[in-house]
């Protein structure tokens, strides 16, 4: 049944192959060697028809990241540019990012701090923009500066206990902070065994 299809695509007029993707992006899997319009129109239609794609041009790629971040999956050594549209669109994409620049790291947790989780040793930079975006990133982080603290817990005073659960003990101002922002936060503080298990 495939070859039949491919074959019947193949012998469309560019046209009619626009046409076909155009009404379902995944139609482009049936089609030999499609033009750069035939596979823009298909990853318009549908990014996730970038997989169907051999060797798609940059332009190609930055249509499909701009529908979803995610369709990065789908690209083989993405260009840095392709990388930063995708996690501009979903800072989720950074995990289908390997080796991502620390400009590429800081565009994904500035849109989905979590994000920070596929981030091997992050720079200070990078956590900052990380515990910003949401505070619980902080989760993720091994060994926190004491700035990365602060803004962490001056977000979500709470957060707290994941950086006792770490073995750190905060400094003053960054205790003070948490409780300041949730007054709840001074049970770790004041029973740290309630993380650390004693």
């Amino acid at each position: 049944m495939r070859s039949k299809s491919k074959k019947l695509y193949d012998h469309l007029a560019e046209q009619e192959q626009l046409e076909a993707v155009k009404e379902h992006g995944y139609a482009i899997q049936y089609i030999n060697n499609p033009s750069e319009a035939v596979q823009l129109a298909a990853v318009k239609e549908h990014e996730d028809a970038i997989q169907y794609i051999n060797n798609p041009s940059e332009a190609v790629q930055l249509a499909a990241v701009k529908e979803h971040g995610y369709a990065i999956e789908y690209i083989s050594n993405p260009s840095e540019a392709v990388q930063l549209e995708a996690v501009k669109q979903d800072g989720y994409a950074i995990k289908y990012i390997n080796n991502p620049s620390e400009a590429v790291q800081l565009e994904a947790v500035k849109k989905y701090g979590y994000g920070i989780e596929y981030i091997s040793n992050p720079s200070e930079a990078v956590q900052l923009e990380a515990v910003k975006e949401d505070g619980y990133a902080i989760y993720y982080i091994n060994n926190p500066s004491e700035a990365v603290q602060l803004e962490a817990v001056k977000k979500y005073g709470y957060v707290i206990k994941y950086i006792l659960n770490k073995r750190i003990w905060p400094s003053s101002p960054v205790m003070l902070a948490a409780v300041k922002q949730d007054q709840k936060a001074i049970k770790y503080i004041a029973n740290p065994g309630l993380v650390w298990g004693k």
